[in-house]
């Protein structure tokens, strides 16, 4: 019979076997590390004398002592000074990827990424802008997923040119759910990946924690959510211009992969490898 036990629990090292080994990495310039004891985030500006200093989003910096208490990319690592002769440490993209290095722009492929509007779109290029970049990948926007049926049919997509497909208030029952279950049923359905966030506007996908809310406020049926919205944030709502000063600051409140909730994060990166499969 198998002893799970082990022939002599007391035996030495013990201890040692049961401690999870942490990843050591190097405190490299510009690595986004997250403190594990208060959430703090922000990327490595300097070293000195055993301490790592680190500047969050608002430029606030604050310092640390060098070790273990740190997570990079969820994981929690031991956190140590760089090698004086290491190369410099891989800067990261806003999505979370590693850039590449002196990368040049690919020829676009035929696949594309549509999105239903500029909004969207600014959205997307902000934060996957390098990637998609990198990938040769387009993103164009429909001005409405009522949009899409028209659009398929005038430039029919195939399996050398994909279409993904980013809808808002893509829920069970909702207006945009029918019409994607009818392309998908279709003729295009193949090549086309529709997905979507649950959000009534892809402002919601900026989390409230980047722009300074405790949340998006509630607008009741019946009142236009972009005015109802900025109405409850105590902005202008008059006209269209109000609506695109409201839009430029949510936008500039998002820096990175970490300003936007991960049901749009999931769905931007399932569209990307759909394109470039």
């Amino acid at each position: 019979m198998d002893d799970r036990y082990g022939s002599d629990v007391l035996a030495a090292g013990w201890r040692e076997r049961s401690q999870r080994t942490l990843a050591r990495v190097e405190a490299q310039r510009d690595l986004v590390v997250e403190v594990a004891e208060d959430g703090y985030c922000g990327a490595v500006v300097g070293i000195t004398g055993g301490l790592v200093e680190l500047e969050d989003r608002h430029d606030r910096r604050r310092v640390f002592p060098l070790g273990p208490g740190f997570l990079v990319d969820g994981e929690a690592v031991v956190l140590v000074a760089p090698a004086r002769s290491a190369p410099a440490a891989s800067r990261r993209t806003a999505s979370g990827s590693f850039a590449v290095a002196e990368a040049r722009a690919r020829v676009a492929r035929p696949s594309r990424i549509l999105v239903e509007g500029r909004h969207d779109a600014e959205l997307v290029e902000k934060v996957w802008g390098d990637d998609l970049r990198v990938e040769g990948v387009v993103v164009e926007y429909l001005e409405g997923v009522d949009l899409l049926a028209e659009m398929l049919d005038a430039e029919p997509p195939t399996a050398e040119r994909r279409y993904g497909v980013l809808v808002d208030h893509l829920v069970p029952g909702s207006k945009e759910a029918r019409i994607a279950q009818t392309v998908e049923r279709g003729r295009h359905g193949a090549h086309v990946r529709i997905v979507g966030h649950p959000f009534v506007d892809v402002w919601q996908c900026v989390t409230p924690r980047a722009l300074g809310i405790r949340a998006w406020p509630e607008v009741p049926r019946g009142i236009d959510w972009k005015t109802g919205v900025c109405r409850g944030l105590g902005w202008p709502a008059a006209e269209q211009a109000d609506f695109a000063r409201a839009w430029k600051r949510i936008l500039g409140s998002v820096h990175s992969y970490r300003d936007l909730e991960p049901t749009l994060l999931g769905r931007v990166e399932e569209l990307i490898d759909f394109v470039t499969a």
